[in-house]
């Protein structure tokens, strides 16, 4: 029997912990949870609050009830036990964690984090007789000629007032005051100074001013962790180096003064050159698999620097959730390493928007993966590849799955494989995951089963979806200017899945879209704009030629995220895509042509399709075009009662926060190391 701590959910100003339970029989009206203070050895029982199915239960509680009164002690660490009786016995079963919380500020005193000991499991950590002069930050950088700064914008789950930003002149004491935005994150803020506005030679401390209880309140700023991975030192366009400094109460200041001399940086190239050199030098075009294996077996030590690999459906994209884990990562810590894999194909997309990458299947792929510290990828490396022991491997993995997955599929018909040889090596592969990331408890149960997986599971969504939750309408508009579509148009998205019988032969596709362009055009074509997004298999065997006014192919486009948005509807059959448009709470038809087919001869779901679905069936071209035109008719879906209890069910989790839970959890790593 097992109980893990998977997820954080505020109500109100209580806190409610989600435990997902394995091999725990049921009833579960008698379940507790203990918790146990590792100092005092003091106890809390509190009872299970809600029990949302037959694996997952919550517990509510106040925070501040974990708080020992009439104690001089100011943290408290609480280990979590789930209490329950068999029989005529009470027993206890430590509660394991598969979820990092980020700092929540309880009062202007006191603040919780939810993490995990050397063993895994959970702890619950309270923080109390904090100084209300200080405020703690997520992140500060020096890069792109600015100074940045990253932090929370709430306070016990409520808005913080009219935030602002001031730094103190420590020689000439005097101030300057900055405003704050909002960031794109729910629940932080971004905070940015040109580095040519700071004093010459000066050294300033940065400090929150906010409005609090109607009064002006100054905290001065505080970082808990290492600067490691952050940006602390930029020489100006106007050659003054700007210098970050953390100082011993964890304050941080920052120093403006003039830039090394020439001679003084030159110093340091010989050993800069000779490094890149070296690295070069190893660099080769293409090789075989026979060699790439070869080099895997060799042995490797890891660089010294953090170094992180990102991989997107085996390097043909840079996309999906590892790229919002990546693009968060270069804005918070772009003090560490980090790399994409990539076919050659992506070289144009990474040199244009300046991200560092190694092409597969070459030499220098091979030492970069070997002596990376962590991979994060949405699908699976080939199994050739050597994880060394060092590598910390995070599958993001790339959607919720509606159809059957790995050891779940009976019988595997695809070009170059046998069922039992694709079992084998899903296994094989799940088992080198060190954590894979779950954007629900559906998902989390079906990942345990169909892969085999026992590892970490990171059930805190899809860090793709951080983009849905968190853009403004004046986004979409950008999106739609830059992508070329009209702005006083609808548009329909047609992103079916790929079918395992659309093979022609080993390497290639067969596609035909299952209803006509004429009739789309007649009904809709004055009002919409139809998008397609085809299986990257299928998308070369396309031909929209005559309807490129009316038919945009954004099939290899890098964003899925970015269609969801502009778009006004959704058409799918079984493509795992409505799961993630469902956040937006828009019309989604369900046009499964060959349904009957797909489901008895293919794979099968895991859900009632004719029951379970966000949206209409069209079970045939007729209904299809009458379900657009009622749809387009009814842009929001939030009093819609199926839709609704759909989207708590599978969507709820998310909270815009996801890109940042894995980069905490992958922080927590390097710090622990």
């Amino acid at each position: 029997m097992r109980a893990i701590l998977s997820g954080l959910h505020h109500k109100k100003k209580l806190q409610e912990l989600e435990l997902e339970l394995i091999d725990v029989p049921e009833p579960f009206d008698d379940l507790m949870v203990t918790f146990l203070e590792k100092q005092t050895q003091a106890t809390l029982t509190v009872p299970i609050s809600r029990v949302v199915n037959s694996r997952i239960v919550r517990v509510r509680l106040d925070a501040n009830d974990l708080q020992i009164l009439g104690s001089d002690q100011s943290e408290f660490s609480w280990e979590l036990y789930l209490n329950l009786r068999q029989n005529d016995t009470r027993g206890l079963i430590q509660v394991e964690s598969e979820y990092l919380s980020n700092r929540h500020q309880l009062t202007l005193t006191s603040f919780y984090q939810l993490n995990s000991d050397a063993n895994g499991m959970a702890l619950f950590n309270l923080h109390t007789q904090q100084s209300e002069s200080e405020f703690a930050i997520n992140a500060i950088n020096l890069q792109d000629n600015q100074l940045q700064i990253t932090g929370p914008s709430r306070l016990n789950n409520q808005p913080i007032k009219n935030q602002r930003l001031v730094l103190k002149n420590v020689q000439a004491d005097s101030f300057t005051e900055w405003p704050i935005n909002k960031m794109g994150l729910h629940g932080l803020f971004s905070a940015t100074i040109p580095l040519s506005e700071l004093a010459a030679n000066s050294t300033v401390e940065l400090y929150i001013r906010s409005t609090v209880d109607g009064q002006d309140l100054d905290q001065r700023i505080v970082l808990g962790k290492s600067l490691a991975g952050q940006v602390t030192q930029a020489i100006t366009d106007h050659h003054r180096l700007v210098v970050l400094q953390k100082r011993y109460n964890n304050g941080i200041r920052v120093q403006e003064m003039a830039a090394p001399s020439v001679s003084q940086r030159l110093a340091n190239l010989p050993s800069k050159v000779g490094g890149a050199t070296k690295l070069f030098s190893v660099l080769m075009d293409k090789v075989n698999l026979v060699y790439m294996r070869r080099l895997f077996k060799r042995g490797h030590r890891a660089f010294e620097q953090p170094t992180l690999i990102f991989e997107s459906f085996g390097g043909r994209q840079v996309s999906d959730s590892p790229y919002a884990i990546y693009q968060l990562f270069k804005q918070l810590y772009p003090g560490f390493r980090f790399i994409w894999s990539i076919d050659r194909s992506q070289k144009k997309f990474c040199k244009d928007n300046g991200i560092a990458y190694i092409v597969r299947r070459t030499a220098k792929w091979v030492r970069t993966l070997e002596k990376a510290t962590f991979w994060i990828s949405n699908a699976r490396f080939p199994a050739w590849v050597k994880k060394p022991s060092y590598v910390t491997y995070i599958q993001t993995w790339h959607g919720t799955p509606l159809k059957k997955l790995g050891l779940d599929i009976e019988n595997v018909s695809m070009p170059g494989t046998t069922t039992t040889k694709y079992h084998a090596n899903f296994v094989k592969e799940a088992n080198r995951w060190d954590a894979l990331v779950s954007p629900n408890d559906y998902s989390t149960q079906i990942f345990r089963s169909a892969f085999g997986f026992n590892n970490q599971v990171l059930k805190v969504g899809y860090p793709r979806n951080d983009e849905l939750i968190n853009s403004s309408a004046e986004d979409i508009v950008a999106l739609k200017q830059e992508m070329g579509i009209p702005l006083d148009k609808k548009v329909v998205l047609y992103a079916p899945t790929y079918r395992d019988n659309q093979f022609a032969e080993k390497g290639k596709y067969t596609f035909e879209l299952p209803f006509s362009l004429d009739d789309f055009k007649k009904l809709y074509g004055d009002d919409a704009v139809l998008v397609l997004r085809m299986h990257y298999l299928i998308s070369n065997a396309l031909d929209i030629s005559g309807y490129e006014d009316f038919v945009y192919d954004f099939s290899n486009h890098p964003s899925i995220s970015d269609l969801y948005l502009v778009s006004d509807m959704l058409i799918t059959d079984y493509s795992s895509v409505f799961f993630d448009y469902a956040y937006l709470k828009r019309p989604i038809v369900f046009y499964p042509y060959d349904y009957h087919m797909y489901k008895d001869e293919l794979r099968g779901f895991y859900l009632d399709y004719e029951k379970d679905l966000p949206g209409e069936i069209a079970h045939d071209e007729d209904q299809l075009l009458q379900q657009i035109g009622e749809k387009l008719k009814t842009p929001d879906m939030s009093d819609n009662q199926k839709f609704m209890d759909f989207y708590d069910r599978f969507c709820s989790i998310d909270d815009g926060l996801s890109s940042l839970k894995v980069v905490n959890y992958v922080v927590q790593q390097i710090e622990n190391s």
